[in-house]
């Protein structure tokens, strides 16, 4: 017997994930625990993480990666959280999510003052803190808060290909690579994430945005084929990672 509510939450999960592909968030603590656990929960959540050990290392990620939201930690060396909160806010409005050993409501006002956009006490569950991600993202990001602020990718660029995503073309150097709509999904799914494994299933329900039940020849097909397109000088763009499923190479 099928179990459909089953079905039903893996479904769900997986849109969740592609909903915050794209996204990365900066963990910035000292704490290498901390930003281990942190990572594993939003990585399964479908996020891109870096991470910071101290509020210097912070401001260059900052600078460098260009985060959509940060995880930050008020009791950093070098710089502490307040500080680099300062620092965001003097040009940049992106969610900032406090963390602190302090439970005060002193401390809490402080850095809502100076600009953060929430605040989780340690210690916390790991579901709690991906749940204020989800919702800080929803709200700045999709909801429109964010205004102007917020990256519009317009193309994706691995190894010698660029994907136009407005104009749903693939091109190596000054060649264009015709691609089907299938074909232009799988494309964005592998170059938002190069070097990731993805599943038949996540392949299946981003290609065809339909759900994934049984063993799809549909699947292999179709890799077939972009291997085709995509084959240049012996070089091999998408690899098979026996019983896991495929990955763009890096």
């Amino acid at each position: 017997m099928v179990d459909w509510h089953a079905q039903e939450q893996i479904r769900m999960l997986w849109k969740g994930m592609v909903m915050n592909m794209g996204y990365k968030i900066l963990i910035a603590d000292d704490e290498a625990e901390i930003r281990d656990v942190l990572r594993l929960y939003l990585e399964k959540d479908g996020y891109a993480v870096v991470e910071a050990a101290d509020g210097v290392e912070a401001m260059e990620q900052i600078r460098k990666e260009q985060p959509d939201l940060v995880i930050l930690d008020i009791m950093m060396p070098g710089l502490d959280g307040y500080r680099v909160l300062r620092n965001i806010r003097e040009d940049n409005n992106i969610p900032v999510i406090m963390l602190s050993a302090k439970d005060t409501d002193a401390d809490k006002i402080l850095g809502l003052d100076l600009g953060a956009d929430d605040y989780i006490t340690k210690p916390f569950g790991p579901l709690e803190a991906v749940a204020r991600v989800n919702s800080n993202i929803r709200r700045f990001y999709s909801l429109g808060a964010g205004g102007s602020t917020h990256k519009e990718v317009h193309e994706l660029t691995v190894q010698d290909l660029r994907l136009d995503l407005d104009a749903c073309l693939l091109f190596r150097g000054g060649e264009t690579i015709e691609l089907t709509s299938v074909e232009f999904r799988i494309m964005k799914l592998f170059m938002q994430e190069p070097g990731k494994v993805f599943t038949k299933q996540q392949i299946y329900e981003t290609g065809w945005d339909d759900e994934y039940l049984v063993s799809d020849n549909n699947i292999m097909v179709c890799i077939s084929k972009l291997r085709a397109k995509l084959e240049y000088n012996g070089r091999e763009y998408i690899k098979t990672i026996r019983g896991l499923g495929y990955r763009l190479s890096v």
